[in-house]
């Protein structure tokens, strides 16, 4: 059998031939990050970290301000309740004795305005702007002296008043108490607003001012204008008769530790 030399050839040239080679795969570019993003990168961590740790602090320091405000409250409670049971030791030593006891005399009392401004001479109407007793059903803490019993006996036809006891007084503040900030009358959200202002003088929290209003402390005066004047309600069951005094069975004049019957029915 003959064997094509011609093709023979050609096969074994073509089989010879070199492989062309394949370009190797080119490697990406690496991508640069601009330097103003880096630092403000670095720096949004700094201020992380930062608000963070006054974040930390600053519940540290709330923490310490409740125990604080616990501690006081829990010293107020021991006080008033041995000065209840002094007060009653007293009594049972004067009973025994056959004697009365006198409690000590009231040091402020509760005011509340019973009436508009129809027909009000000028002297009563200037006391009760001087007391801030500016619209019906307002009501003030007066701290009780010679000017100031005085002026309530001018002003007693047009106002009801007495001595509240310590439930009384801490309801009015807790249910309708509001505080003067700026000039403005604002609602008592938390104890830093009254530390703020009245920090300087020991108050830092609402029992704070419920201990000296009642006790009629030294600061008596400066936190009885930094609250705002209770603004009451019409008494649920209404008025008797405004024009007559209370012991004729009317409403306006001095009703004594009676007053916490009507504030109950006016919060």
């Amino acid at each position: 059998m003959a064997i094509d030399k011609k093709k023979t050839t050609t096969t074994t040239k073509a089989a010879a031939a070199p492989v062309a080679a394949v370009p190797a795969a080119v490697a990406p570019a690496k991508k640069t990050v601009p330097e103003s993003l880096l630092k403000k990168i670095k720096l949004a961590k700094l201020e992380s970290r930062a608000h963070a740790y006054r974040k930390a602090q600053l519940r540290r320091i709330n923490l310490l301000k409740k125990k604080k405000v616990f501690t006081r409250a829990e010293q107020y409670v021991r006080e008033y309740r041995e000065k209840a049971v002094e007060e009653r030791r007293l009594k049972r030593i004067a009973s025994a004795a056959g004697n009365f006891y006198v409690p000590e005399q009231p040091k402020f009392a509760l005011v509340i305005r019973i009436k508009g401004i129809n027909k009000i001479p000028p002297k009563p109407r200037k006391i009760m702007e001087l007391f801030r007793l500016r619209q019906i059903n307002n009501a003030t803490l007066v701290k009780l002296n010679k000017a100031t019993v005085r002026m309530l006996r001018i002003a007693e036809p047009y106002i009801t008043y007495g001595y509240p006891n310590l439930t009384t007084l801490r309801n009015l503040i807790y249910k309708r108490g509001f505080l003067k900030v700026n000039g403005k009358r604002t609602a008592i959200t938390d104890n830093n607003m009254i530390e703020e202002n009245l920090g300087k003088y020991g108050v830092v929290c609402i029992e704070d001012i419920v201990h000296e209003l009642f006790t009629v402390g030294k600061y008596f005066k400066q936190v009885n204008n930094f609250m705002w004047h209770f603004k009451l309600s019409n008494p649920r069951g209404g008025w008797r008769r405004k024009a007559h005094h209370y012991v004729e069975g009317g409403d306006h004049g001095n009703r004594e530790t009676r007053i916490n019957n009507l504030v109950k029915r006016m919060i």
